[in-house]
C-alpha cells in the first residue's frame, strides 16, 4: 500500500489511438499541477511511463536534463518529494515482456521501502 504517494499517468482519458498528443498532455498537466499542489504531505510520485515523467518534472517547474527517465530509478526532486519510475503497466507493455509484474512490484516495494524509512 502506497500512502503518502500520488501515483499518476500523462493524461486521465483514453486518446485515439492510446497516443495522447501534445496538446492533451499539456492541457492535463495543469490539473496534474494544481493537484500536487493540493497535497501537502506528498512524499512521492509514481510517474507510469515516460510522458508521466515528463509531465510530472513540468508540473513541478524542474529542468528535464536533470531527471532522466528509467525504469526503476527514483529521484530526488528539489522539493524533496521523490520521483520514481516504472514503465506504464498497458496490457501492451505486459504482453511485450517490456515490464513485467515482477520488475512493476520491484518499483513499489522500494518505493513504500523509501517511503517507510522517511521521518514522520
Amino acid at each position: 500500500e502506497l500512502v503518502q504517494c500520488r501515483i499518476t499517468n500523462a493524461v486521465r482519458c483514453v486518446p485515439p489511438a492510446n497516443r495522447p498528443n501534445a496538446a492533451e498532455v499539456n492541457t492535463c498537466r495543469r490539473f496534474l499541477a494544481a493537484e500536487i499542489a493540493s497535497l501537502p504531505a506528498l512524499e512521492a510520485i509514481l510517474a507510469l511511463g515516460t510522458l508521466a515523467h515528463r509531465s510530472v518534472v513540468a508540473a513541478l517547474g524542474e529542468p528535464a536534463s536533470a531527471y532522466p527517465f528509467r525504469h526503476g530509478v527514483f529521484h530526488a526532486l528539489s522539493s524533496g518529494v521523490v520521483l520514481a519510475d516504472s514503465y506504464h503497466c498497458s496490457r501492451y507493455n505486459i504482453n511485450t515482456r517490456r515490464l513485467s509484474p515482477t520488475m512493476f512490484h520491484g518499483v513499489c516495494s522500494e518505493l513504500r521501502r523509501r517511503l517507510d524509512g522517511r521521518a514522520p
